[in-house]
């Protein structure tokens, strides 16, 4: 009896420890959404419900435009309330002055998002349908491209706008092994253990593609020392992790200069334009968006270590809610034929 409980003990703390290292692993792994993606030049990452939850006394209903109020109607599915996550994998045009522009998409959707309504929206709208591994991909016209989308899980939503299939069709053999913790792009692979832990949003390689404006990056009104194509690990995640509070947000932004010379230049580069910053808001009249933006500026950092330059700065969450309501619009996302131009 002695020897069956001790083995029986034993069993149990096995189980214990695998099922422990199963959950640790799973921690360290890239959100599934974001190992969907296909192979990209640049991936962002949004956790909405954290985000939404911490911010949801101080943010207002935004107005909605007659067509997006139709879509609201006819599929039960309003985009700001029922969307938890999204991931975007960003690629490169050969011909930056094609339909696409500089950049095409590939997008994973999860929330309350899915459901006949929209497969009947989907259906009335598209133009072409395909079934690839008993999903359908529905082709809606869009602005002179093809936007893409399918349903492959009861919660989960993919859009493209990439000239080909193939990237959603890479969506759609990744769902197959989404269990896997460790698989996705190589992109990931790469970069994502150089995202901070509790991270609500975080975006990995040439996230600058669609910021850069005659090749420069432009945020803000001003002109980064960057190129589109830099590798940068951009971050945001809570200053104070705090359960049920969220006063302020913590940004970082890191660079990988081609050499350490280079990160030198690009520091110095930046520290100037965080000065001249600071000079051009002082005069701004004092608002909730212009005093978020004023201190934004005030506690950035930029910092340089061999070949990477680091961004750092502190957000007031007030600053995103009087964002969001000075918008007072349907988020991006709007229909999934207009969300992914």
């Amino acid at each position: 009896m002695h020897r069956r409980t001790r083995r029986t003990l034993l069993i149990v703390a096995a189980i214990l420890v695998l099922l422990g290292l199963a959950i640790f692993l799973r921690s360290k792994a890239p959100p599934e959404a974001a190992r969907l993606l296909p192979e990209s030049d640049g991936i962002v990452y949004i956790d909405l419900k954290p985000i939404r939850a911490f911010l949801r006394k101080d943010l207002k209903p935004p107005q909605r435009v007659p067509e997006y109020q139709q879509f609201v109607d006819a599929t039960g599915i309003d985009w700001e309330r029922d969307l938890d996550q999204v991931a975007i994998g960003l690629h490169r045009m050969q011909d930056p002055n094609g339909p696409n522009g500089p950049v095409a998409y590939s997008m994973v959707l999860v929330g309350k998002i899915t459901g006949r309504k929209l497969n009947d929206w989907l259906d009335a709208h598209a133009t072409a349908r395909e079934s690839y591994l008993g999903k359908t991909i529905y082709s809606i016209p869009s602005d002179g491209r093809t936007v893409r989308v399918a349903q492959i899980g009861y919660d989960t939503l993919v859009v493209s706008n990439t000239p080909t299939p193939e990237q959603i069709h890479s969506i759609i053999d990744r769902h197959r092994t989404a269990a896997l913790p460790f698989a996705g792009s190589s992109l990931l692979e790469r970069h994502y253990h150089d995202v901070p832990l509790l991270s609500l949003a975080w975006g990995v390689g040439q996230i600058g593609l669609p910021f850069s404006e005659s090749g420069a990056i432009r945020i803000f009104g001003f002109s980064l020392p960057l190129q589109p194509d830099s590798t940068i690990i951009a971050s945001v995640a809570p200053a104070l992790p705090v359960p049920g509070s969220l006063s302020a947000l913590r940004l970082k932004v890191e660079e990988i200069a081609p050499t350490p010379d280079d990160a030198v230049s690009q520091a110095a580069s930046l520290a100037t334009l965080v000065t001249l910053a600071r000079g051009f808001t002082a005069p701004l009249a004092d608002n909730t968006a212009n005093n978020g933006l004023k201190e934004l500026l005030k506690t950035a950092e930029v910092t340089q270590h061999r070949e990477c330059v680091i961004v750092t700065a502190t957000l007031p969450t007030g600053f995103l809610a009087k964002l969001a309501e000075s918008e007072n619009a349907p988020p991006a996302a709007a229909q999934p034929g207009g969300g992914a131009n």
